[in-house]
């Protein structure tokens, strides 16, 4: 569970959320802290799941838009399931899986120093949940991503935003 508030260090009025949310606005006309009593979430800078995405963590985040960069506030959050399974991916350099392919089950924090690829376009989660980054070594900005088949990031409302490193949302995380 997941209590937002609409100012900094937990004040004002706030909602409660143990789901994914897609339009906080609603509820919140702003949101600047926020504190997870349960599980994980990925947060949104825009309604709908789209924009800048953060990952939280059980933990209080007092003034979260300074703590992480955020140039504006949380409307939309998604919950994270927690998974215990195995871990499956395979990353693609380019569109539509073309190019190289490689399988993931496990973390990896550069994919070019690791498969000699210097970039991945799409890809295909088969099992369990991940993060990916911008950045290699878990840095830059990120993107969660379920089981599912990803054809293309362009097409995702992340721009030309390309992944460098991947990692698995484990139950350490919780």
């Amino acid at each position: 569970m997941i209590v937002f508030y609409e100012d900094r260090n937990f004040q004002g009025r706030s909602y409660e959320c143990s789901s994914d949310f897609a339009d906080m606005s609603s509820y919140l006309s702003r949101c600047h802290s926020c504190r997870v009593e349960r599980g994980c979430f990925m947060v949104y800078d825009r309604t709908n799941f789209m924009g800048n995405q953060y990952f939280l963590r059980r933990g209080e985040y007092s003034d979260y838009m300074s703590m992480m960069g955020m140039s504006d506030c949380i409307r939309s959050c998604r919950m994270i399931p927690m998974y215990r399974g195995n871990y499956r991916m395979r990353i693609y350099e380019r569109e539509n899986f073309g190019g190289q392919m490689y399988e993931l089950m496990d973390d990896c924090d550069n994919i070019m120093d690791r498969y000699r690829m210097s970039n991945c376009m799409s890809c295909n989660v088969m099992d369990g949940h991940w993060l990916m980054y911008e950045q290699p070594h878990y840095r830059g900005r990120m993107m969660y991503m379920r089981p599912g088949e990803y054809r293309s990031f362009m097409n995702m409302g992340m721009g030309s935003m390309r992944f460098m490193s991947m990692r698995r949302i484990m139950d350490s995380c919780y």
